[in-house]
This record gives C-alpha cells, structure tokens and sequence, in this order.
C-alpha cells in the first residue's frame, strides 16, 4: 500500500502560527490502522506543545482529541474493521508490559513502531513528528489499534471525540483515580474543560458538595450548569475560608484542572484532615510547587497523580456513552464552535483567550 496524500496543521517553530500543508502518511504497518478523521478537538495540551512547554521535536502536527472512520487496516489488528467508527486517543500500550498487566495501560512505557518512527513526512520525504501520539490535525492519521475505541454508528462523531482526552481524564480522575464516594465533598480548581469534567464526575458520584474554584465568572457559570453545587471566585474572596465554610473544614478531595503548580499549593490548604489532592492538570517540564512536608505526613493528606484520568478506554469510553445518551453526561455542551482545518489558528486562539471550552477542527 502506497503513502497517502493528506493536508495537515504543521508546527515548524514553537509559538509560531501553524501551516496546512500537504504531507504523506505511511500506509498502517503491523497492528495499526489509518482512521479518516472527522472531528479533533483543541486541548490546551495540544496548545502547550505547539508554545514549546514540552519540548518535542520539530516539525510537528499535534491535535490528539478525534474521531472517525477506520479506512485501512495492517495485519494483526483485532477488534476494528474498515468503516468502523471510532474514538481515537494518544493511549498507546504494548498490552503485555507489568503495567499494561495490571490494568494500567495509561502509563504503559513501552515503545511501539510509530513511537520509533513516525508515519508523516514532507514533500521533501523528511519526517514530521506525530505529535502526542495521534496528529489528529490532519485528514487523516495512523495510529496502534490500541488508540482507538469502535463505538456505533449512532454515536455522533463530534460529541465521540471529546470522550478522547478532556472528558476521560476530568471524569476518571474523579472517579478511577481518586474513587470518590458517594457524600463526599469535592473541589475543582479550574473550570475548563477538563474541570468541568471533574465536575461531571463528581456529580455522578454523588458528591454533596460539589465545588468549583475559578477566576472567571463564565466559567463558574458553566460549571454550575454541569453540577457544582457551589461556585468560588478566589479573586472576589478568601477561597480557603469559603470552601472551609462550606465543607465544614475542608474539602475531602481537591482536584487540580489545571497546569499552574500555584494552584497545587492553593489545593493543599483547601483540604481536611485526610483528604486526597489529585493533579490532573500538566505544568510545563520542569515546574515545581513548594509542599509543607509535615503537615501532609502529619494530617494523613495525599496527593495522587492522574494521567488520562486513569483511562480503561475499552471499558470508560463505552460506559460513558451509556451516560451521554442516558442524559447523565453533557458532551454536546461542551462544544463551543466549529472551524475548518484552514481556520485552526483561530480556533486556538479562541481557546487560549479563555473563550472557548472546546472548539472543534471539522472535516466532514
């Protein structure tokens, strides 16, 4: 099978507007597919890639939140077939590792072919970087079967796609990794659209207080629209003396949504005695928070790490639906606009403003 021609959103230098240009990609090798892409949309990781945050290398196409249709298929793919829809995600695991074993498939450290090698290139057939595992700003990408999650065909694309990173990751760091339990009291500092997703979370756990930690009022707004039962605005008031108010002394799990390592130290004061932080939210390489040490050995407090929400996305996505369409999860409401691939600088420059939840890159 010969290359394929595509256009992509190509990140040439860090900060810089991306460019759609035309690239080859690699005819899916053993165990990946080729999905024709419908729907991708703009994470704030995909905009911290392109600012240079993590490094990476040059050129690049990121975009990592999609969904489509399954086009072509190498050998030794099982569980998906041309024309099947699919979610496709940046979790790429070898299935065999201790991790993957254990049912943590998300922090898999395997290296896979397309983690080697990655299928784009340039006119001049040198290669461009997959970026975040997917390129999903693209017409189409390659990607390990393990990425992609076959749901229906009733299943519409455009909501299906946001199940690929800012929902799994907000609502299963609520309720996979810290395991949330029903009266608890919850704190979500940061209301995008990962946040809000923690809110869901919470909500569906049965939290009794749900509460939302932000600076902007439109966004409490919208927080209180998917579940918070209380809103605080740290610029308006003391947050740790109103959450202790509400909570009757501290919330029993702080969830940090976003990538700013002030507000892991801000979570940290709005806990009880313990009380579970969870970072969800990804700094910068290299940021650090300053923690009194003692106090947490002292007050029994932990902090837990979530990547993807500690996402089985054979198993979360799937349920996740059921919720959507049983009216439990709001997917439709997250989505803030539509652009073409030729309007991607817009779309991101939308988000970065803060004007957005999640604006989506549209190819059908």
């Amino acid at each position: 099978m010969t290359a394929t021609k595509i256009h992509a959103a190509v990140c040439r230098k860090f900060g810089a507007p991306l460019t759609v240009e035309q690239l080859s990609l690699a005819a899916p090798g053993d165990g990946e597919l080729q999905v024709r892409v419908a729907f991708c949309a703009i994470c704030h990781s995909d905009i911290h890639y392109a600012a240079g945050a993590w490094g990476g290398r040059l050129p690049a196409v990121y975009g990592h939140e999609a969904a489509g249709v399954v086009e072509a298929v190498g050998a030794g793919v099982d569980g998906a077939t041309v024309g099947d829809q699919v979610v496709v995600t940046l979790l790429r695991a070898c299935g065999r590792c201790h991790h993957c074993a254990r049912g943590e498939s998300q922090v898999c450290g395997v290296k896979l072919a397309l983690d080697r090698n990655s299928p784009l290139s340039d006119s001049d057939g040198n290669p461009v970087a997959q970026g975040l595992r997917t390129a999903a700003f693209a017409e189409r990408t390659v990607v390990h079967h393990s990425q992609v999650v076959v749901i229906d065909k009733e299943m519409p694309l455009a909501a299906a796609s946001l199940l690929a990173c800012g929902v799994i990751t907000g609502h299963g760091a609520v309720t996979n990794t810290a395991g949330v339990r029903p009266g608890s009291s919850t704190v979500t500092i940061g209301a995008g659209g990962v946040g809000l997703n923690c809110i869901q979370g919470a909500k569906a756990c049965g939290a009794h207080a749900n509460i939302a930690v932000d600076v902007s009022d439109a966004k409490l707004k919208a927080a209180t629209a998917f579940g918070a039962t209380h809103v605080v605005n740290p610029g308006m008031c003391d947050a740790k003396s109103e959450v202790r108010a509400i909570t009757k002394g501290g919330a029993d799990y702080v969830f940090v949504a976003v990538g700013i390592t002030e507000a892991v130290e801000q979570g940290l004061t709005l806990l009880r005695r313990g009380g579970a932080l969870v970072l969800v939210g990804m700094p910068a390489a290299g940021a650090t928070a300053r923690l009194e040490v003692l106090g947490i050995a002292d007050k029994a407090q932990r902090i837990l790490g979530s990547k993807m929400g500690a996402a089985r996305i054979h198993v979360d996505i799937p349920q996740l639906i059921h919720s959507y369409r049983a009216g439990r999860l709001k997917l439709d409401e997250l989505i803030s606009a539509r652009y073409p691939l030729a309007q991607i600088n817009e779309a991101i420059a939308e988000v970065k403003r803060g004007a957005a939840l999640r604006n989506l890159i549209a190819f059908e």
